[in-house]
């Protein structure tokens, strides 16, 4: 999987972004929050990145912030809500906004994002409330950057996202990403 990528912007075409990687261009899709927040052309840039391999393409997606990008994630686990939807709802709300719009129950602001509907807005907050409670909920004593990375490597192990964070939030004080990963193991064995 690609979990990053750093190099120099070289398009921003909404909602593409093109990073050049020492000669290979990724072309990426983003919300406009991250397209918001990029450097001029040119200049050095370095996104959170999620693959998503379909029947017909590998679609790969940018996020300034690994919150943006988990958010993202939690998106797409819910049902009727696949990419181009996702990407417009980040367009749209803010991660804060989105985690107060889902804790108020406020289904008319999630309205007002292009292709979200009624229904589609109402099931949104209802498979939401748990899952922000999973990222958000607790307070991970790493910096976000060693979580994300130890997330990152529990799942290529092939733990699920939602277990590998359950296991990182009993794992306690500041250590390093090994350390992190090593520790949330040995709870995830225990399960």
């Amino acid at each position: 999987m690609i979990g990053r990528i750093k190099g120099l912007l070289v398009e921003k075409n909404p909602p593409l972004v093109a990073v050049d990687v020492n000669g290979i261009t990724y072309e990426l899709n983003a919300p406009m929050s991250t397209i918001y927040e990029l450097p001029d052309l040119g200049e050095e840039v370095c996104l959170y990145t999620h693959l998503l391999v379909r029947e017909d393409a590998h679609l790969l997606f940018g996020f300034f912030s690994a919150r943006e990008r988990e958010f993202f994630r939690t998106l797409l686990k819910v049902n009727g809500v696949g990419a181009k939807i996702a990407i417009a709802i980040l367009s749209g709300l803010s991660v804060e906004d989105l985690s107060n719009v889902v804790q108020q129950k406020d289904v008319l602001r999630i309205t007002k994002v292009p292709g979200i509907g009624k229904k589609t807005a109402e099931r949104l907050i209802l498979e939401l409330r748990d899952k922000l409670s999973v990222i958000s909920g607790g307070e991970l004593n790493s910096s976000g950057g060693e979580i994300e990375d130890a997330v990152g490597a529990l799942v290529a192990l092939g733990y699920s996202d939602r277990d590998s964070r359950n296991a990182l939030l009993k794992v306690s004080g500041e250590l390093a990403v090994a350390e992190l990963i090593r520790q949330a193991l040995r709870i995830l064995s225990k399960v």
